[in-house]
């Protein structure tokens, strides 16, 4: 057995999920990433793979050997370039998972710029509101708001966000402005799937005191861009990220209210699973993410084309 080609064929094979992708990618045969895998287990006396009909999963000791995989290859990579060039050029695939509107307003023309600066990279991203298991879906990097999740997580902050409280100009004028947030008990509002706390709203006045506020309403959905739509119909109050509601601020859509009350920001992270190393793409990545959103380009008081490039 070549262990080197039997780890390179088990670390792929969970990030793709499957035989079959891990064989597309290293082209070869399905046969052969199947009988590598199964050496490898022999090798080790352990079963590194739960596999059903459906999809494929880690096993306890799967998940802490492909945690070391990782490494392993993300060093060898590094030691190679290394002899190469005198300095490291990060280059491969970058898999990544962000959430859906700040991957796609900001993280997006970000990756355009990176690989502008590297053309040797590749991305995969998947974009998704939920958390993902970063080792078990097989991804190098999360880009998270608020928690990092896991305690065997690392994360980076890479900036700020702040929650934004907000309706229409139409329901303002029909159901008035709350002019504190227990005054939003009387008020329709829109809740969201992924937030920690559900229906429970976060504020702070300005002398630092904490006003949790159980709100309800008409909505509750798993999307901010929808729930956003939705406040600009004018069918409840919303309460969401400024990187979300910001062009329809902006556009005067909606209406910031509560602003002696906003909750501090929230950090936003570059999350990976913790190892002893970053890769060199993981770690240029991530330079590059702290540097661009220093100043964040979503901020309600960043006038448009203002933000710091790099």
């Amino acid at each position: 057995m070549d262990r080197f080609q039997a780890i390179t064929a088990f670390a792929r094979v969970v990030e793709a999920g499957s035989f079959v992708g891990a064989a597309t990618r290293l082209d070869v045969s399905v046969s052969a990433i199947s009988r590598q895998v199964a050496e490898l287990e022999a090798h080790l006396d352990a079963r590194l793979l739960n596999r059903t009909t459906r999809r494929l999963s880690l096993t306890e000791s799967g998940r802490v050997f492909y945690e070391r995989c990782v490494q392993l290859l993300a060093d060898l990579d590094e030691a190679e370039q290394s002899a190469g060039a005198g300095t490291i050029t990060p280059r491969g695939t970058l898999r990544i998972t962000c959430g859906t509107t700040f991957g796609a307003r900001h993280l997006a023309p970000a990756i355009a710029d990176f690989i502008v600066r590297y053309p040797e990279m590749r991305f995969d991203v998947d974009l998704s509101d939920r958390a993902s298991d970063l080792v078990d879906e097989g991804f190098d990097a999360a880009v998270r708001i608020g928690a990092i999740g896991s305690q065997n997580l690392v994360g980076r902050k890479i900036g700020e966000t702040r929650l934004i409280c907000c309706a229409s100009p139409a329901y303002l004028a029909k159901h008035g402005e709350p002019k504190t947030p227990e005054a939003l008990t009387a008020h329709a509002c829109l809740t969201y799937e992924y937030s920690h706390l559900k229906n429970v709203w976060p504020f702070r006045d300005q002398e630092g005191h904490d006003h949790s506020i159980k709100v309800a309403g008409p909505v509750h959905a798993n999307y901010g861009r929808f729930l956003t739509a939705l406040a600009v119909a004018g069918a409840a109050i919303v309460l969401e990220p400024d990187f979300v509601v910001r062009p329809e601020v902006l556009a005067g859509r909606l209406v910031p209210i509560l602003r002696h009350f906003e909750p501090p920001p929230a950090n936003i992270y570059v999350v990976y699973p913790s190892r002893r190393n970053l890769s060199a793409k993981v770690r240029a990545f991530t330079d590059f993410l702290s540097a661009r959103f220093h100043v964040p380009e979503w901020r309600l008081d960043t006038p448009r084309g203002s933000a710091r490039r790099t």
